[in-house]
């Protein structure tokens, strides 16, 4: 983010001298992207922040996916991962599910009760839609505390732990990626300020509040980095003598921060207007959008719903966590559900939505998607809650075999 913020104590000018009330100094780190030639900012630690006194191997949770084929579109039901009790012994990192994956992007989910340990994503941002349910996550920048609807952006590095609240359970959704992500480019100046046509601005953002300074010795850490695992992800668990969340203040462009999915402005038209009107982020070769309640086409012929459309370049996962998604009706489809609509197959609305739509004034929906564009290959968490019957919705009838 270009938006600057700054929170705690800090020295007059960087790379300078900042010391502590008995004289020594404070260790200056410097948490930048893309080699010093992007976004960075600058944090004051207590103890030396590159410390460690232990390294093991982390076993991650299963990791390793299967194509897609026979090529289908499917249908998966989330809500289904985790039964009732599940969740209250289940954290929001090592609990994830793994749905969809691909060299780009890796998409899970999570229903969580207990809080996680500290941990880190060296791969790449994190964000992390809250279907329901809230918590507090703690990071080296302060807390933010999040609930439904929130999105909230993890920048690669941060070091954060995830701590649910409440008498239900966190519900995540978790797009992983390999890259950075950022607000869409169009939404943009060319110095990062967000535009007049964006549907959110810089006042819809939280950032971090606190600091928090914990102390602790001899404190764990999971990171998640590149290797040769499954989907070319492993991880370690180190030990630092000193708790990392020692920040004392900090200042930049470089931080987590919170915007939530009502505080985004729907770009609605006298027809239908296509997906990248409702985009919110972007990463590396795929993008998130949501489908938020709003008044829908207005033209005298129009169509509200989608139309039949061929995804010739991209895979189409589409999370729908609130209202009625009008074109889905029919299928099965319902809040805690994906589906997946793969590139090389025509998809659209349910049989009979498109003539029902004709007259609508406004839809009451709520749907995060994200759109790849490398093909998506299965995790153990969508074999382990796919409906086999979608693929056969629009047609009446299966394969007869």
């Amino acid at each position: 983010m270009a938006h600057y913020r700054q929170l705690g104590s800090i020295p007059p000018k960087r790379h300078t001298q900042h010391r502590t009330p008995e004289g020594g100094l404070y260790y200056e780190e410097l948490m930048g992207e893309e080699g010093f030639f992007s976004d960075s900012s600058l944090l004051y630690h207590r103890g030396i922040p590159s410390s460690v006194v232990d390294a093991r191997v982390w076993e991650l949770p299963e990791q390793a996916t299967t194509p897609n084929l026979p090529l289908l579109p499917r249908h998966l039901k989330l809500h289904e991962l985790f039964p009732a009790e599940l969740w209250k012994s289940t954290d929001a990192v090592t609990g994830r599910r793994l749905l969809l994956g691909n060299g780009d992007v890796r998409i899970s989910y999570v229903a969580a009760g207990a809080p996680s340990e500290l941990y880190r994503n060296g791969l790449g941002d994190e964000c992390v839609y809250v279907e329901s349910g809230e918590a507090v996550l703690e990071t080296v920048f302060g807390s933010l505390e999040v609930g439904q609807g929130d999105y909230v952006v993890i920048p690669r590095a941060t070091t954060h732990r995830w701590v649910p609240g409440g008498d239900a359970p966190l519900r995540a959704y978790c797009i992983e990626a390999n890259s950075h992500i950022t607000p869409a480019r169009r939404f943009l100046s060319k110095y990062g300020q967000l535009l007049e046509h964006a549907p959110y601005c810089e006042r819809d953002l939280r950032g971090p509040v606190g600091p928090l300074l914990v102390e602790g010795e001899d404190v764990d850490i999971l990171v998640k980095h590149r290797g040769s695992g499954p989907g070319g992800v492993v991880g370690t668990r180190y030990t630092v003598p000193h708790h990392p969340f020692d920040v004392v203040g900090w200042d930049g462009c470089l931080y987590p921060y919170v915007l939530n999915i009502s505080d985004y402005e729907p770009i609605t038209g006298r027809i239908h207007q296509p997906p990248p009107a409702h985009q919110v982020f972007e990463g590396n070769n795929f993008v998130i959008c949501n489908f938020v309640p709003r008044k829908v086409d207005y033209h005298p012929l129009s169509i509200p719903v989608p139309y039949y459309h061929s995804n010739v370049d991209s895979d189409e996962v589409m999370f729908y966590c609130g209202g009625n998604y009008e074109a889905r009706r029919g299928s099965g489809i319902a809040q805690g559900s994906i589906s997946l609509h793969p590139g090389g197959h025509t998809h659209g609305p349910q049989p009979g939505a498109y003539e029902r739509s004709i007259g609508a004034e406004f839809f009451d929906e709520l749907a995060v998607m994200v759109d790849t564009f490398k093909p998506l290959e299965l995790g153990e968490g969508a074999t382990s809650s796919e409906d086999p019957g979608y693929a056969w919705t629009w047609s009446g009838r299966g394969p007869q075999r």
